[in-house]
């Protein structure tokens, strides 16, 4: 990274201290959470805002060894108290046997914090092969009710087990869950393109994913800026292969939100490159799509990009909370230097290319410090 003396601030107004949360994470996230948190650090000084403080937290692996759980009570208390947070993958299907049935720490962290919103930008960019090369497109996924059996419970999971050998679980839609995260969506339409889709399965699940479609619909009436579609969503995944550059908003509920932005992860170039923002009206944080990769894990392999924008959405979400305009200079500059570095040819292995995690975290930093 170049050295703060290398830097030359934009002038600006002095705006109040920004005190984020940092939880690494397992596998991979020891590399490309550090590494993204120095990404922030060299925009945010590039921009003239006065530094970060960073409070780092204890959770997964690592919080099992010195706290005896994945996800401690204290860690849980000092996000209260923070502006945002940045959470790297879990690698939870690995973790001692006790803890397995557990909730993940990042579903224990949505879940606490009312984390209604999951926002996933798709983009292909220039310099990376995708197969879907004009897709630019934001997945709205509703992200506390819905198909998950772990969120969608007030206590316990939703799955139950009449008998050993019949399995069952609870779906659970409300009005109130489905026009929050129609506002969501509609705002971001506004500010793009102008167009939502609604992702459902009428034809089968009337009554759940119909409360869904219709919530989303009677909201999208006080929108006169945005067009509303719809789209079963077995006909949606086809879609995003065959014409993904058609889109531009996509709401839908919690699995089908979780499959889809899987799928235009990959059509836009790699998972490893799409980001995500977990957001109530208060509270926000930055945590990649992608998992922990643990079969690469420590070996200067993993692909930041994901992480490094994940971490610009909460930058840019901090900047409409708090009417930060500093903030969202420097979202844009990762985001530029991010794009410019693929541009260029600085790829990890996932996409094909040569460079370490080290030297493309080390390629964005410098290009963020360019005019």
């Amino acid at each position: 990274m170049t050295p703060p003396s290398a830097i030359t601030p934009e002038s600006g107004p002095v705006e109040p201290p920004l005190r984020l949360g940092l939880l690494v994470g397992d596998g991979i996230g020891h590399e490309i959470v550090p590494d993204t948190r120095r990404v922030v650090d060299t925009a945010v000084e590039a921009v003239g805002r006065d530094p970060i403080t960073w409070m780092e937290l204890p959770i997964g692996f690592d919080a099992i060894d010195s706290h005896g759980t994945p996800i401690p009570d204290e860690t849980l208390t000092a996000l209260e108290g923070l502006d945002g947070w940045v959470l790297g993958p879990h690698d939870s299907a690995a973790y001692p046997a006790a803890f397995r049935g557990d909730l993940t720490p990042g579903g224990v962290i949505r879940k606490r914090f009312g984390l209604f919103a999951n926002i996933r930008p798709a983009r292909a960019h220039a310099g990376v092969q995708a197969t879907v090369s004009d897709m630019d497109l934001v997945i709205v996924r509703e992200n506390t009710e819905g198909f998950y059996a772990d969120r969608n419970m007030h206590i316990g999971s939703g799955e139950f087990m009449p008998t050993p050998d019949v399995a069952m679980a609870v779906a659970v839609f409300t009005r109130a869950a489905c026009e929050r995260i129609a506002h969501t969506a509609c705002r971001l339409a506004a500010a793009r393109r102008g167009r939502v889709t609604v992702v459902h399965k009428t034809n089968v699940l009337a009554l759940t994913t119909g409360l869904f479609l219709e919530a989303v619909t009677d909201v999208a009436r006080g929108y006169p800026g945005v067009h509303v579609d719809s789209e079963h969503v077995d006909a949606m995944a086809a879609h995003l292969v065959r014409r993904g550059g058609d889109f531009d908003v996509v709401v839908t509920e919690n699995m089908f939100g979780d499959i889809l932005s899987d799928l235009a992860g990959e059509l836009s170039g790699s998972l490893g490159m799409a980001p995500s923002l977990n957001a109530s009206a208060s509270q926000a944080m930055a945590q990649a799509a992608h998992g922990a990769a643990p079969d690469i894990a420590g070996r200067n392999r993993a692909n930041p990009t994901a992480m490094m924008l994940s971490a610009a959405m909460l930058l840019d979400w901090l900047s409409d909370r708090r009417g930060d305009a500093l903030l969202a200079r420097a979202a844009e500059r990762i985001r530029r230097a991010v794009a410019d570095t693929l541009a260029a040819g600085v790829a990890t292995a996932d996409l094909g290319g040569l460079a370490s995690t080290a030297e493309f975290t080390e390629t964005v930093g410098a290009r963020i410090l360019r005019r």
